[in-house]
């Protein structure tokens, strides 16, 4: 015969300080769980926002970056023959010769400064983006103007429309912000691409070549074509898959925000299985009443153990609770591949605090199985000479 399930909720109610307690102290572990998975989540939403399915990316073979890559303007001529490449309705082919470069601007987080991405690119590479302008205009070419990512404006002050910020030989006006969607360009700043190449010296040395197949049928053709070309030297791979790469930036995080999770779960385990054990003890009348009234064992080590679950379980939905506010929440983080900072959103889904409900369980578990099988251990006399 099992014991009803209102016989454990009452016990938590009656004991409502310890309860609170041990429940907040268990919320906190998941808390930082869930805010850890929360945080890689969107950094990964972020990479995962920025590429197309119909686009490759091109990198000087060797180059594991757009940073580290190098792409010159005849190799660059001699690509865009390719008949794979689709054409836009003026006909001219859907490529992007691009160059990537890293400067340091103060932001709200770091007075010292930041390392952010520079992209000079020209029409087409604006026109294969997704991407819209929120404030001000796009930058004109031949011009020392910028457009900044919506992330960019928001962190750093300096870069705000109508500024200036100095990067190359100059000072560069910023004349306008664009919205990426949750893409890794709003972390970046543009400008064209003739005018940073001729500031950093680097006129005939961009960095990547952006292309646009004609269907998806066509890219896995296309990137092999490119591949075998020995003329041209190159790497090109799915634009999607370069960026799904870049989320081992999160990874450190990751492993970090786990290991704080395992030790603080110590401590919530124990203040579990203290919880129990002190229930166990001056219930021990009840406990002895029960097996009276012809419960087994096995029913008395059910219950105790469930109660712990339902304690862990309320600690978990606590947890999620205070991780919830996270949610939209921007931050940043510095890429290993670019070595610069990329500006994401929180993003706490259910499938992130799904991990964490499970992790609260499995506290609940480790910290109630000794108590309960203590409980269900007990004599019948010994139970009621004790209560």
């Amino acid at each position: 015969m099992a014991i009803p399930i209102t016989y454990n909720l009452r016990n938590l109610t009656v004991r409502k300080a310890t309860t609170l307690m041990t429940a907040f102290g268990i919320g906190l572990t998941v808390a930082v769980l869930v805010a850890d998975f929360a945080l890689v989540n969107g950094l990964r939403q972020a990479f995962q926002s920025t590429g197309d399915p119909l686009h490759v990316l091109v990198l000087r073979k060797g180059g594991t970056a757009e940073l580290s890559s190098a792409m010159s303007r005849s190799v660059y001529r001699d690509m865009i023959t390719n008949p794979g490449i689709a054409r836009n309705s003026a006909g001219e082919p859907m490529a992007s010769l691009e160059m990537v470069t890293v400067i340091s601007l103060a932001s709200i987080d770091s007075p010292s400064g930041m390392s952010i991405s520079v992209r000079g690119l020209g029409p087409i590479g604006i026109e294969l983006r997704h991407v819209r302008i929120v404030e001000g205009r796009w930058f004109r070419p031949g011009h020392r103007e910028v457009v900044v990512g919506r992330s960019v404006a928001k962190r750093y002050p300096q870069a705000r429309l109508g500024n200036q910020i100095h990067f190359g030989k100059g000072m560069w006006k910023v004349v306008g912000v664009m919205d990426a969607g949750q893409s890794a360009f709003n972390s970046e700043i543009w400008g064209d691409l003739n005018q940073i190449t001729a500031d950093y010296n680097r006129q005939d040395a961009a960095s990547s070549v952006l292309l646009r197949a004609t269907d998806a049928a066509a890219v896995p053709a296309l990137i092999n074509s490119l591949n075998d070309d020995r003329r041209l030297n190159v790497t090109a791979v799915r634009e999607q898959t370069y960026y799904d790469n870049q989320t081992s930036a999160g990874a450190p995080l990751q492993i970090l925000g786990i290991f704080v999770s395992i030790i603080m779960a110590v401590g919530s385990c124990f203040a579990a299985m203290n919880t129990m054990f002190a229930a166990v003890s001056r219930r021990a009348a009840e406990i002895g009443t029960l097996r009276v009234l012809g419960f087994s064992r096995f029913s008395i080590l059910t219950s105790f153990f469930f109660e712990s679950l339902l304690l862990a379980g309320a600690g978990g939905l606590i947890g999620c609770l205070l991780a919830l506010p996270l949610n939209g929440m921007t931050t940043g983080v510095g890429s290993f591949a670019t070595f610069s900072e990329i500006a994401f959103n929180f993003r706490v889904t259910p499938s992130v605090m799904l991990p964490g409900l499970l992790f609260a369980l499995l506290l609940g578990a480790v910290g109630g199985l000794l108590p309960a099988r203590s409980a269900a251990r007990q004599e019948i006399l010994v139970a009621l000479r004790e209560g």
